[in-house]
This record gives structure tokens, C-alpha cells and sequence, in this order.
């Protein structure tokens, strides 16, 4: 993924291991620390896993897929991702681009990016 490409060594390491505790006990089981957060609103149905690093905050989207035979059986999907500076919104063009590729896997179980 392009996104976990462009991110520090250690920030990427710190979000493969928020999703390694997520995949072994998945919500509600696994409650986050305040690194995987359900997201609310317009993003309700997505995740986020916050990582800060580097002087900013990360955050990579994802999905869960409770039934999906067709990636083996329950999945976290991961859409795509930003960085920010600490205590700044993301671009709203961000969280479209997320919803668009939640949307596209929906329909193509893929997201081309």
C-alpha cells in the first residue's frame, strides 16, 4: 500500500501491530488504546488506526468484513491512509476518497488506488 510505503519505519511497524491486535481479537473484543477508533458521522462503518510519528498524525482506514468467504473468512480491509499535522482536520477530499474506495471494494471485493 502506498500509503504504509511513504510513512516512517517505526510508524509502520506501530500500525502493522495495531492490526495484527485487531485481526487476533476484533471489535468489541479488542477496545484499541486510542489507536483503533470506530469512526462516527459521514465515516460510520470505517475504522482508523492513529499512530502519530515523525512530528504528525498518522491514520490508515479500514474496513471489517465479518463475512466474507471469498478473503478466507473475517477480514480487516485496509483502504488507504494519511498523514497531518497534529491537531489539524483532515481534508474532507480524504474521507471521500476513503468512502469511494469502501464503495469500490463493496462492489469489486478490490480497491485499485
Amino acid at each position: 500500500m502506498k500509503f504504509l510505503d511513504g510513512v516512517p519505519h517505526r510508524v509502520a511497524a506501530e500500525i502493522h501491530a495495531v492490526l495484527d491486535a485487531v485481526a487476533e481479537a476484533p471489535p468489541p473484543s479488542f477496545s484499541g488504546g486510542g489507536k483503533w477508533e470506530a469512526m462516527h458521522d459521514e465515516m460510520a462503518g470505517y475504522f482508523e488506526v492513529r499512530v502519530q510519528g515523525g512530528g504528525k498524525n498518522h491514520r490508515l482506514f479500514c474496513m471489517l468484513e465479518r463475512n466474507a468467504p471469498d478473503l478466507g473468512g473475517p477480514s480487516l480491509v485496509c483502504l488507504g491512509g494519511l498523514s497531518k499535522p497534529p491537531r489539524t482536520a483532515a481534508n474532507p477530499r480524504d474521507y471521500r476518497a476513503v468512502r469511494r474506495y469502501g464503495a469500490e471494494f463493496q462492489k469489486r471485493r478490490t480497491v485499485l488506488e
